[in-house]
């Protein structure tokens, strides 16, 4: 049986650190994956303040009905973003798909995605995201049109094709290549497969073979012994890193340690993760306001919890919390106790999710 990884990793991983998507100059190749209900501000904010190179938005609808409405007002809010800002959009009509380009770069938007990579079934149903790589000259028709549409450098995420018959990264690749995108990252699985089975990692060294552009790879790197084997099996110019950032926004960091110096960071200490998640709920507070950050900051509290030694009784508490300041005091409860017994964070095995609930909650509605 052929191994998944070559036994012999090329050594000039960090040399590829920077990455150049238009006229914007990455300082390394780390990129946080969009995910709607996840990647909203504070998060992206968090993540590129802890290693992560670019961070992509949530997903916005194209539909211009949609535009008025709370959650589409909060997922084009770059105020005060670190730049680059990268805005995703959906959609399955070129016209308003451009329409939607220019409606994000006046918002602040300086790189414009498109999402042919959604699998979830609320997307492809209104025939995006990734239902639209069935459809190659469509395909060709927005590409063209929202390139056409900005003076923004624009990207791609897709998938290695709809289902395991049909799969045809490498064509949509070649298309978005002659259509001017700057850059295409690609998720390792098919439509049909959607979260599940093993990623296609030689799929995507075939596009990036097949391409001039730039290839973030995706799928599946949840540490930085992965980050480094996907990037030398692939031969990609930068990793996508979406649901192992979730509760451990410090992965970029370890990950960027790691590719550059090919030793691992100490686990941190429990007084700096009590500090990087406070400040993230204060901020995310500020950004959603009292109701809705109290219900949102459960998930990502519940996240965090997971990914520590005891968390359980901490993700229970806070699912019972009605407010912030309830929040915050059961969080610096738990970190005291972490306190007392270690002054490291006793961190448990990264275990990728099969599925996550965000998956149906693509649009902006």
């Amino acid at each position: 049986m052929r191994e998944l990884f070559p036994k012999q990793i090329p050594s000039n991983l960090s040399d590829r650190s920077a990455v150049h998507i238009g006229p914007h100059s990455i300082d390394n190749n780390l990129v946080v994956a969009p995910m709607a209900g996840v990647t909203d501000r504070p998060f992206r904010q968090l993540c590129k303040r802890l290693g992560a190179g670019l961070a992509v938005s949530e997903m916005v609808a194209s539909n211009p009905e949609l535009r008025g409405t709370e959650k589409s007002q909060r997922r084009t809010d770059h105020a005060g973003e670190v730049e680059p800002i990268v805005a995703q959009i959906a959609g399955a009509e070129a016209t308003q798909m451009a329409d939607a380009a220019r409606y994000n770069v006046e918002r602040g938007a300086q790189i414009i995605d498109i999402n042919m990579g959604c699998p979830a079934k609320k997307v492809c149903n209104v025939a995006a995201g990734s239902a639209l790589l069935q459809n190659e000259p469509l395909v060709a028709q927005i590409l063209d049109a929202v390139v056409r549409a900005v003076d923004v450098p624009v990207t791609l995420k897709i998938r290695t094709g709809w289902n395991r018959q049909n799969r045809n990264a490498v064509r949509i690749a070649r298309i978005a290549e002659d259509a001017g995108i700057a850059a295409l990252s690609v998720h390792g699985r098919t439509r049909e497969c959607g979260f599940v089975g093993a990623v296609e990692y030689d799929t995507i060294r075939a596009v990036k073979q097949a391409v001039a552009i730039p290839v973030i790879a995706n799928g599946d790197v949840d540490s930085a012994e992965k980050a480094r084997d996907v990037l030398a099996r692939t031969g990609a110019d930068a990793i996508m890193i979406g649901r192992a950032a979730q509760g451990r926004p410090w992965i970029f960091r370890e990950i960027r340690h790691y590719l550059d110096r090919g030793e691992h960071l100490p686990p941190p200490e429990v007084e700096e993760i009590r500090g990087v998640i406070l400040e993230h709920l204060a901020e995310h507070y500020a950004f959603y306001g009292e109701a809705t950050g109290v219900r949102v900051a459960r998930k990502h509290l519940g996240w965090y919890a997971k990914s520590l030694s005891g968390g359980e009784a901490l993700r229970e508490e806070i699912n019972l919390l009605e407010s912030s300041a309830a929040q915050i005091a059961a969080v610096n409860g738990f970190f005291d106790r972490l306190a007392a017994r270690a002054d490291r964070l006793e961190v448990t095995p990264a275990v990728t999710a099969i599925a996550a609930p965000w998956v149906e909650e693509a649009l902006a509605a």
